[in-house]
């Protein structure tokens, strides 16, 4: 049933002890059986979980229970409230040490030689350096390039892989856009010179 509350056991125990619904009305609105909601009026059932208050979490009404108490063959109704999740997970710079931050150049480099479609700030970007120094690993003009040995950025752990499989798509959706623009450039310069 998709209409239980969040933690059912624990607001089964706080509508037992803090109201006088019955049995039957507990079970049918926490989704329990009506012997689990007597076990926990006894004492047997739920030992040690702490009551959780369906009021203050917002899935039932003072004004619902209420209702229900004063009507033995009334259930209760649990609040429909849209909760928004958001995926959208924000990237958290993360401390690199002293010891690994050799292996953002190194990275670079390896992305520049294996991937060599992709734009310098879309290297920047996964990797973590500036588009300056992106553009100078690729001119080898580099200050340090002569030291400089290719690694696997997702071996590194300097990004994931999906991270990688996207700016390679971006960057062939890019490279096709580009070329039928030029394809059109190519079109429009022959058609006012045959004309």
């Amino acid at each position: 049933m998709s209409n239980a509350p969040l933690m059912p056991m624990a607001t089964a125990v706080w509508l037992v002890e803090n109201t006088t619904l019955t049995f039957k009305q507990i079970a049918n609105f926490c989704n329990l059986h009506e012997v689990e909601v007597q076990g926990i009026a006894d004492g047997e059932v739920a030992k040690g979980i702490k009551a959780y208050n369906p009021i203050i979490s917002g899935q039932l009404s003072r004004e619902e229970i209420e209702l229900s108490s004063k009507d033995e063959n009334r259930s209760l109704l649990i609040k429909s409230t849209d909760i928004e999740i958001s995926n959208n997970e924000k990237k958290i710079k993360k401390y690199i040490p002293l010891s690994k931050r050799q292996d953002k150049p190194d990275s670079a480099l390896w992305l520049i030689k294996q991937h060599n479609m992709l734009k310098d700030s879309q290297i920047a970007k996964l990797v973590g350096i500036t588009k300056n120094s992106v553009t100078s690993i690729r001119n080898k003009s580099y200050w340090n390039y002569n030291n400089l040995n290719p690694k696997d950025p997702v071996a590194l752990n300097l990004f994931t892989q999906k991270d990688l499989v996207e700016a390679l798509e971006k960057a062939e959706r890019r490279i096709k856009r580009e070329k039928k623009e030029k394809e059109k450039a190519k079109l429009s310069k022959e058609i006012s010179n045959n004309e």
